[in-house]
C-alpha cells in the first residue's frame, strides 16, 4: 500500500515537471517568434525640384506724401471747405483765412502799377532820375512779392493729390501754429518699407515685381514694385530699407493698413521630401525623417524644414537627393530596425 502511494506521488511530480519544461520551451519560442516580424513600409526618394528663393515681411502701409497745410502765421479761419475722408485735388482750395492784410497788400500792388505808368512816361521824358525810377521799380517788385506771399498763406491749397486724414481746427478759430489745419496722404500710390538682410543685398534690384496681401481684403493679392533701396545698412540689425511702390489706383489700400511683403529673390534648386515623411517630435519643435539605408535598416534623422510646396516640404538640411524616406508605415517602425519595402 505505501509502494503504491510512493508511484502515484512520483508520477504526479514528473508530470508537473514536464508541464514546467513544455511551458518554458513556448515561452522562449515566443520572442523569437516576435523578433522575425519585419515591419512593412512604403519609401520615396528626396528630390531635387526648382523652388523661388522668397521671403515674407511683415509692413504698413504708408502713403506716398504727406504734408501738412498750415498758414505761415497766426490768423483766424473764415472758411474750412473740406472734411476729413474727402478726396482732394492738387490746387485745391481747402481753407481760407482772414484776408484784411490780402486785400491791403492788393491795393498797394494796384497803385504801384499805376505809379509805375506814371514815372515811366516821366522817365522818358526826363523828369524822373534813373535812380529814383530804378527805385521805385523794386520797391513795385517787394510789394508784389509780399502779395502773393499773403496770398498763399491766406488761400490755403493742397500741394499733393490725396485723401483728408485730419482736420485740427473749427471755422472762426484762430490758428495758433500749434498744430496744422489739416493733413492731407497721397494714397495714389502708396509705399512700404521692409528691411533685408544686408547678406541679401545684392539679390534685390529696381523694379522686382513685389506680391502684397493685406488682412483688410483676405484672399486678394496687390501688385508691386521696388522703387528704391537704400544705400546704407542699419549697423544694429544689419539689415537695409527697400521701399515698394503700389500703384493703388481703386484706392484701396490705405495708409496704416497691415500688410505682409512677399519678396522673391530668385529661382534655386532645393532637396524636397513628400509631407508624409515629416515627423514632429512631441514636446519640441524639431522635425525628423526616417532614412532607408542599404542594409533594409531605418535612420531617424533631424531635418531643417523649409518652406511647403503643395504636399511636399523643402528640406534645408538633414537630408541628401536620392535619399529613401519612409512615407507610410511610420508608426510601425523606430531608429535601427529592419523593415520591408512595399512594392507599390
Amino acid at each position: 500500500m505505501k509502494q503504491t502511494v510512493y508511484t502515484i506521488i512520483a508520477a504526479a511530480l514528473a508530470l508537473t515537471a514536464a508541464t514546467a519544461c513544455k511551458n518554458s520551451s513556448n515561452s522562449s519560442a515566443q520572442p523569437s517568434a516576435a523578433a522575425e516580424i519585419v515591419p512593412l513600409v512604403g519609401v520615396e526618394a528626396a528630390a531635387v525640384r526648382i523652388v523661388s528663393d522668397d521671403q515674407t515681411f511683415s509692413s504698413t502701409v504708408q502713403a506716398w506724401a504727406k504734408n501738412n497745410i498750415a498758414p505761415q502765421s497766426g490768423s483766424r479761419i473764415e472758411q474750412l471747405l473740406v472734411e476729413v475722408g474727402d478726396y482732394v485735388n492738387a490746387g485745391q482750395v481747402v481753407a481760407r483765412m482772414d484776408d484784411v492784410q490780402m486785400q491791403q497788400s492788393y491795393l498797394q500792388v494796384c497803385n504801384d502799377r499805376v505809379e509805375y505808368e506814371r514815372l515811366k512816361s516821366l522817365r522818358e521824358e526826363g523828369g524822373v532820375s534813373a535812380s529814383d525810377f530804378e527805385s521805385f521799380e523794386m520797391a513795385c517788385k517787394v510789394h508784389e512779392s509780399s502779395y502773393k506771399n499773403l496770398e498763399k498763406n491766406t488761400i490755403l491749397r493742397s500741394p499733393i493729390s490725396g485723401v483728408v486724414s485730419a482736420r485740427n481746427y473749427d471755422q472762426g478759430d484762430m490758428y495758433a501754429m500749434a498744430q496744422p489745419l489739416y493733413s492731407v496722404e497721397q494714397i495714389v500710390p502708396v509705399k512700404l518699407l521692409v528691411g533685408v538682410s544686408e547678406a541679401n543685398y545684392t539679390r534685390v534690384q529696381y523694379g522686382d515685381k513685389i506680391s502684397i496681401t493685406a488682412d483688410a481684403f483676405p484672399g486678394q493679392t496687390f501688385q508691386g514694385s521696388i522703387s528704391n533701396i537704400y544705400p546704407t545698412v542699419d549697423g544694429a540689425t544689419h539689415t537695409f530699407s527697400v521701399e515698394i511702390k503700389v500703384a493703388n489706383t481703386d484706392r484701396k489700400l490705405r495708409p496704416g493698413m497691415y500688410a505682409k511683403v512677399n519678396l522673391v529673390y530668385d529661382d534655386s534648386p532645393r532637396i524636397t521630401v513628400p509631407d508624409a515623411a515629416v515627423v514632429k517630435q512631441q514636446g519640441s519643435g524639431d522635425y525628423f525623417v526616417y532614412v532607408l539605408n542599404e542594409d533594409s535598416t531605418v535612420t531617424y534623422k533631424k531635418v531643417s524644414l523649409g518652406r511647403r510646396l503643395g504636399d511636399r516640404y523643402v528640406i534645408l538640411s538633414g537630408v541628401n537627393d536620392g535619399d529613401k524616406v519612409v512615407v507610410d508605415g511610420i508608426l510601425r517602425i523606430r531608429d535601427g530596425i529592419k523593415v520591408r519595402v512595399s512594392a507599390e
